[in-house]
């Protein structure tokens, strides 16, 4: 089984044997985060369950895995701004807490929104080059919402959550010792790496990973929702003066 579907923006193909499902970020740019592309991802998510997949890969083109959320939408007003925001935080919980295993083919620079897909997957393998990973936020005067501490807490070592917390990002190999990414390949062998990771990790029971997501991640999952309107409410976009 071999097909593809979707827009430019996000592609979703399955692998010859049907058993992993390949969600690709293409947006010819930075694969900056819209809410078309939180759109795609969600469908992508879903075709894998209703194509039989047994594990899904997220990958982006080379050279580019995510720039984050969209710019443009960031500063463009509160509401608009905090309803993107929203949207990719649920589509990250959603990600966390998917009863298959998901890894990201993280094809070059991951930053914000970016680096948060890879921190709610389960398998991260990196592409080596000039490229820049982390979470950049505070570094351009946005202070992390909830989710983002939380889901860097929960995957960063102690340094890489501090350094968090002060905007710094890495290279892909400091990236992989802060937690962001769990190996780094050659920027030609990522996409391939990464596949033969997915449909290793595919031949295990789908129950089994659910069930262990369920209890290592749903707590957390649950205490996020349950700040999240609140923590929108008085979320400030990026401001570099302040």
């Amino acid at each position: 089984m071999s097909r593809t579907l979707g827009s430019t923006l996000v592609t979703v193909s399955f692998e010859q044997d049907g058993s992993v499902a390949v969600i690709g970020l293409d947006d010819g740019k930075a694969n900056a985060i819209t809410l078309d592309v939180v759109a795609g991802i969600d469908r992508g998510l879903v075709k894998a369950r209703e194509g039989g997949a047994t594990a899904v890969l997220l990958a982006g083109r080379p050279g580019r895995f995510s720039a984050g959320f969209d710019l443009s939408v960031m500063t463009a007003g509160e509401s608009q701004m905090r309803e993107l925001v929203t949207g990719g935080a649920e589509l990250l919980l959603r990600i966390f807490t998917y009863p298959m295993p998901v890894v990201c083919a993280c094809t070059g620079h991951a930053l914000a929104m970016g680096s948060l897909l890879l921190l709610a997957a389960d398998v991260r393998v990196g592409a080596a080059g000039d490229f820049k990973v982390g979470l950049n936020e505070v570094a351009i005067g946005m202070g992390l919402p909830i989710f983002a501490v939380e889901l860097a807490r929960y995957r960063l070592t102690s340094a890489g959550f501090n350094s968090a917390l002060l905007g710094e990002v890495f290279g892909p190999d400091d990236a992989a010792a802060a937690g962001y990414l769990d190996r780094v390949v050659g920027a030609d062998d990522v996409l391939g790496d990464a596949t033969d990771t997915a449909r290793g990790l595919g031949e295990l029971r789908t129950g089994a990973v659910a069930h262990s997501k369920q209890h290592a991640r749903g707590a957390i999952t649950a205490m996020i929702l349950s700040t999240l309107q609140a923590d929108m409410s008085s979320l400030s976009g990026p401001n570099p003066r302040v």
